[in-house]
């Protein structure tokens, strides 16, 4: 067989430069900014954070886009579907104050009851217009939201730290408060607050300041019981640290990423329970609104005029989905076990 001849040409030795092995190709960065540089690679998470910002801002600006009071009636406006300027010339958009008997046939609302106001997304049944409420509903339960999570980095950040980092028979007190607490449901809780106070915020954020920390005290402890005995705590130690600063200034910022993520998970639980503790009757009474109590009212007469449900059922489902998908990038990007 005939052998082919390689050039000598091809074995040249390769140049390294020896000046370039110390070079740094990317800028450096520290943690927060790599962390940063990964949620920005999930577009899920991106986009999910977008709309977070503009439904707190409509949230807040929202009740004042209209004339209309939350509380507002006029029956004379009752059970109007949604009606929007220009929008109701597109046909296949349901803004044109059209509605449907149960026969099939579709007729005008508004020509039918001679009004001439629009609602945006229509009145319930006491003629009170559903964009006002809604808006105002959403206020509430962000707010019950970052109440329950403000409650967790505060009460459950600092029991918890102090709890696995002191140990001991301390540790073991404090552990069976929280065993005591876990056990004790949520409901039960609220239901007592009811029995002494009237439902509302107010019970409601009583119930959450209860129990609502105790996952993220026993998360912190956990984390506390690992790090504790790591080098850089021993050489605070050594260096005569008092026992708080060594929490406040070595272990809860290498803590930062866990409080973070279990922060955003709780967000979304915090709303789900207070919509459906005012879906039942034990939270807002009327006429204060929340997303739970309008879903109360449009579930009633769901099969007539179903957009008084499916409209706040949306934005509830538009906000838990959101922070989920905000807390998984959250998750993957500070955590170092999901890191590539």
């Amino acid at each position: 067989m005939s052998q082919e001849k390689i050039a000598k040409e091809m074995f040249l030795p390769a140049e390294v430069d020896a000046t370039k092995s110390e070079e740094i190709s990317k800028p450096s960065l520290n943690y927060w900014q790599d962390a940063w540089l990964r949620v920005k690679k999930n577009k899920g998470a991106i986009v999910s954070m977008v709309i977070l910002v503009l439904l707190t801002i409509m949230a807040l600006v929202g009740p004042l886009l209209t004339n209309y009071g939350i509380d507002q009636q006029n029956i004379k406006h009752n059970n109007l579907p949604p009606r929007i300027p220009v929008l109701e010339k597109v046909s296949w958009l349901p803004f044109d104050g059209d509605l449907t008997r149960k026969n099939g046939d579709v007729y005008n609302a508004y020509e039918m009851k001679n009004v001439d106001n629009y609602y945006w997304l229509g009145t319930d049944s006491l003629g009170r217009d559903i964009f006002t409420r809604l808006w105002k509903g959403t206020q509430v339960s962000l707010y019950i939201a970052f109440l329950a999570a403000a409650i967790d980095m505060v009460i459950g950040v600092l029991y918890g730290a102090i709890s696995g980092f002191v140990g001991g028979k301390t540790d073991n007190f404090m552990q069976r408060i929280t065993e005591i607490l876990v056990g004790i449901p949520n409901l039960i809780v609220v239901i007592l607050m009811i029995i002494v106070m009237d439902p509302g915020i107010l019970s409601i954020t009583i119930a959450l300041t209860i129990t609502g920390w105790v996952g993220m005290a026993r998360v912190i402890r956990a984390q506390v019981l690992k790090l504790k005995s790591q080098e850089y705590v021993l050489a605070a130690r050594t260096l005569g640290l008092s026992n708080g600063k060594i929490i406040s200034k070595h272990l809860v910022p290498n803590l930062a990423g866990v409080i973070i993520i279990n922060t955003m998970f709780t967000i979304p639980n915090a709303i789900f329970f207070e919509a459906f503790l005012s879906f039942i009757g034990l939270g807002l009474q009327p006429p204060l609104a929340s997303l739970g109590t309008l879903i109360d009212d449009g579930f009633k007469v769901l099969q007539l005029y179903p957009y008084q449900m499916i409209i706040p059922a949306i934005v509830i489902s538009l906000i838990m989905i959101c922070f989920n998908m905000v807390a998984d990038g959250l998750r993957d990007a500070l955590d170092p076990k999901m890191r590539d």
